[in-house]
């Protein structure tokens, strides 16, 4: 109430962000003042219903503070029909004794023309506060809540946790990566709780910077706890202000403020998680418990490894990691994030697997020989008896380690998926997908539709990618999932259709394009020649994978082409190869000699 006063009284001129702590916390408080400025315009915005990006209410001048512009909106219609002498700049409309405010907030009634007085303008002044005071009122009874800075007297219960992207408050853009490390790290010690959901990173890094009301997040996610807060570091010190909010009424539960040492963080995070779910009723983890030591330097490559790993850029972050490595070599972490970028770089067919394969070995065994009990090091290494040695008994203990350690790591339960339907064990794989979709919703979209594919159950798959695709329309992948429904239940032309999406939402809309003259020119036969013809020349030049031109010469129903790709795979270790029966594609090849001698090979067992 004290900031909309504030705000109102100033008359569509700027508040500075510092004489907002000056009204309502007092100079040298020390308290997470950034934070709670943030908290108390978002709860005004969703009482007034605003919109931070086309506000009608509270404009923000970013990096600066706020004005309300109300009024000025409405003076400004007013002008707009062209009788009126030019708008004035907004820091002078309300002062324009011509021009007085007919209507504070839009929607309402009119307030009657007054003059311009000084009594005038705080009648007006008046009628804003009571109106926002009212809708504030009514809005937190309606919700249950209480004013943000109180925790409630009642029990809310929480059971499944997002923890929204930590703020930067070192205000150097340079610094993000920082910020979202530290993010990451926090959610993978919560996410080792059992009994609690926890939403992985890449899901909650969409609302980053997002101006939304906390109840619709939590709506979004499927969550009723909400963490939010800040982190910034200046010399070898790090401050942490988090706060916990049920996010069903957007009730604030917890806050607390920290200021440690860099080379403490690690001990920091799992402080945190035992204080967190111990304020929420849960179980704390035995694993919360600090392993070593990380020093400041070694972390901060670290962090910069992960960065770029969420940035798709497989080859930087493993630069970092290594480097996070050669500082201290007894970083368990750093090393499992080395083995996963070489084993990115195979899977995603910009190395051949027994160029890179040998190094991610090496780099995973050495992660979980220095910490046995780090989910994501037994992670590393059940991926690398899945694509790369084909032991799919020690991938499947290691698969099920990882989950075991950390039931909310959603990378584990989707390569455990993976491992599952790779073993024909479908059912299994389908609920393990489900689990890593529940954990991280806005990773992977087309996860479910993907293993409905590969279980065969191709109208419930186009039925998944379609519900999602019109949630997410610039989704690309679900676009080619989509198309792949299609090809199998035969509709060629919506096949096309959806390939070309896919291809023009991924920025190639000269493929694209040659795409559609294909299908005009032959339909579904003549694109896969095209595709298969495009993908031969490239290879001329670069390293493509065996199985891609497998999976082309598949589709035009090239029995030896086939085989002889699919031979090359294996001879290659090709990773992807292990979709070898998941792949619609190659059913016509079930009953072949060749097929079957290629599955066996491998030491899978032969689908029915």
């Amino acid at each position: 109430m004290e900031l909309l006063i504030l705000l109102v009284e100033k008359n569509a001129h700027l508040v500075t962000r510092e004489e907002i702590v000056d009204r309502l916390w007092g100079s040298g408080v020390f308290l997470d003042t950034e934070h709670g400025t943030n908290t108390a315009i978002r709860k005004i915005r969703h009482v007034l219903r605003d919109d931070s990006e086309q506000p009608r209410f509270i404009q923000t001048v970013t990096g600066k503070g706020y004005r309300f512009i109300a009024a000025t909106n409405a003076t400004s219609r007013q002008r707009g029909n062209g009788n009126h002498k030019p708008a004035t700049p907004l820091a002078t409309q309300l002062d324009d004794p011509e021009d007085p405010p007919q209507q504070i907030l839009a929607g309402t009634s009119p307030i009657p023309a007054m003059e311009s007085t000084r009594s005038g303008r705080r009648i007006v002044l008046l009628l804003v506060a009571l109106l926002a005071t009212a809708a504030i009122v009514v809005g937190l009874t309606a919700s249950g809540a209480r004013s943000w800075w109180s925790a409630p007297t009642f029990k809310l219960a929480i059971h499944s946790l997002a923890v929204l992207p930590l703020e930067n408050l070192s205000g150097d853009p340079a610094q993000e990566y920082f910020a979202d490390g530290m993010t990451e790290e926090l959610i993978t010690v919560l996410a080792k709780n059992s009994g609690l959901r926890v939403i992985s990173r890449t899901s909650a890094m969409h609302y980053k910077k997002a101006d939304r009301p906390l109840p619709d997040i939590a709506r979004e996610l499927g969550v009723d706890g909400i963490l939010e807060g800040s982190v910034g570091r200046s010399g070898g010190r790090v401050h942490v202000n988090v706060q916990l909010i049920h996010g069903p009424s957007d009730t604030h539960l917890w806050a607390e403020s920290y200021d440690r040492d860099l080379s403490d963080v690690g001990a920091l995070q799992n402080e945190l998680a035992r204080t967190i779910t111990g304020q929420i009723g849960h179980r704390v983890a035995s694993s919360y418990a600090p392993e070593r030591r990380i020093s400041p330097e070694a972390h901060d490559q670290y962090l910069l490894g992960k960065y770029y790993w969420y940035a798709n850029d497989s080859e930087k972050s493993r630069q970092f990691f290594q480097k996070a490595v050669d500082l201290q070599p007894d970083y368990a972490a750093a090393w499992s994030g080395v083995a996963d970028s070489y084993v990115a770089s195979a899977i995603q067919g910009t190395a051949r697997a027994d160029s890179v394969m040998p190094q991610a070995e090496e780099a995973a065994r050495k992660a979980a020989s220095l910490d046995d009990s780090l989910a994501e090091a037994h992670k590393s290494l059940a991926a690398i008896y899945l694509f790369y040695r084909w032991n799919w008994k020690l991938a499947d203990v290691e698969s099920a380690r990882a989950v075991e350690l950390n039931p909310g790591l959603a990378e584990a339960h989707h390569l455990r998926g993976d491992l599952l339907q790779v073993l024909n064990r479908r059912d299994q794989a389908l609920a393990e997908q489900k689990k890593a979709m529940e954990l991280d919703p806005f990773s992977r979209r087309w996860t479910m539709a993907l293993a409905l594919l590969q279980a065969r159950r191709f109208d419930a798959a186009l039925k998944e990618a379609r519900l999602r695709s019109e949630a997410h329309p610039d989704d690309a992948e679900l676009h080619s999932f989509i198309a792949s429904a299609y090809w199998h239940k035969g509709m060629e032309k919506e096949s096309a259709q959806e390939w070309e999406t896919w291809l023009r939402l991924s920025g190639e809309p000269d493929h694209a394009l040659a795409l559609r003259n294909a299908f005009e020119r032959g339909g579904m036969k003549a694109v896969f020649e095209w595709e298969l013809n495009d993908a031969k020349k490239k290879a001329l030049t670069k390293y493509v994978p065996p199985s891609d031109l497998a999976i082309l010469a598949a589709g035009l129903k090239r029995k030896e082409e086939t085989l002889r790709y699919l031979e090359k795979a294996y001879e290659e270790r090709d990773p992807c190869l292990v979709y070898l029966q998941s792949n619609g594609n190659f059913d016509f090849l079930q009953s072949d000699p060749h097929y079957q001698a290629i599955v066996r090979r491998m030491g899978l067992p032969l689908a029915q």
